[in-house]
């Protein structure tokens, strides 16, 4: 009886709190589709009856968006894909074999990620003014994918030591080659841990605003955060049309719920996986 109450209390609060972290995202798409006249009432407005597409239509029809869009897409690609392949292969190192400075390596990477990120703008800022890569996708990529390596990296470790070295070594013994052995065996067993990392570092890159807000001064080079920001005070009349700025919310966090949905089920997998390995 003590067990059903706990478990009906537990399961209570869990729909609360998850009540609770949706409705911002509820009341992000139901302005969405509110004219500013009713944004603007004093009574909530809490399911969007008679709403229309307009701003939709306003964000669509700025031609900075889409040159936004392209930026963030382009820029997240290229990390995405960069930091999985040096990340594994750095985590399949310091997994694997045993070398000089191993441990050393490894606590440089926790290091690494317990310096604010604010701390290097300054550094990070010249370096990129001095090899002329300011408002450009290679300076920023280079930036991102330094951000991001270390923590996937480190993420990735868990993943490759939980797959037994046994396996890689009976498929030697058939006649693999150590690279045949890893693309064979480890790499389709490391999958479900490459995806769980690859979101995290997606939603990094996705999100960042901070440095981009540095890096990135001309508007034609703008990443997604950055043009939310100029399209927010951008409002005639220096009135904020929440509305349309609630519309452009929607359209950024699109990408990410797309990419969520296609890598879901093995991120599950991956996240289970490599929850007790280290």
């Amino acid at each position: 009886m003590k067990r059903t109450v706990f478990r009906g209390a537990g399961a209570a609060l869990a729909l609360v709190l998850a009540l609770v972290w949706a409705f911002p995202v509820y009341w992000m798409v139901n302005s969405s589709f509110l004219s500013p006249a009713t944004i603007s009432k004093l009574e909530p407005t809490w399911v969007p009856f008679g709403g229309n597409l307009s701003n939709y239509r306003a964000v669509l029809a700025d031609n900075a968006f889409t040159s936004a869009l392209g930026m963030s897409l382009v820029v997240t690609t290229i990390c995405l894909v960069l930091c999985l392949v040096y990340a594994l292969l750095a985590s399949f190192a310091i997994g694997r074999f045993r070398f000089k400075g191993r441990k050393s390596f490894v606590l440089a990477i926790i290091v690494v990620q317990m310096l604010p990120a604010e701390a290097m703008f300054i550094a990070q800022y010249k370096m990129l003014a001095g090899a002329n890569l300011l408002n450009s996708v290679i300076g920023v990529s280079v930036i991102y994918l330094a951000m991001v390596v270390p923590f996937t990296t480190w993420m990735l470790r868990g993943f490759v030591a939980g797959i037994p070295v046994d396996l890689e070594e009976a498929a030697m013994i058939d006649g693999c080659t150590r690279m045949g052995a890893f693309r064979r065996v480890t790499f389709p067993l490391l999958a479900p841990g490459l995806v769980a990392s690859g979101v995290f570092a997606f939603l990094q890159v996705w999100n960042e605003f901070a440095l981009a807000s540095i890096i990135l001064t001309e508007s034609q080079k703008a990443t997604l955060p950055l043009w939310l920001r100029d399209f927010a005070q951008s409002s005639n009349l220096g009135v904020t049309e929440w509305g349309e700025v609630m519309a452009g919310s929607v359209l950024v966090a699109i990408p990410v719920i797309v990419f969520f949905m296609i890598v879901q089920g093995r991120m599950a997998q991956g996240l289970v996986g490599g929850a007790v390995k280290g």
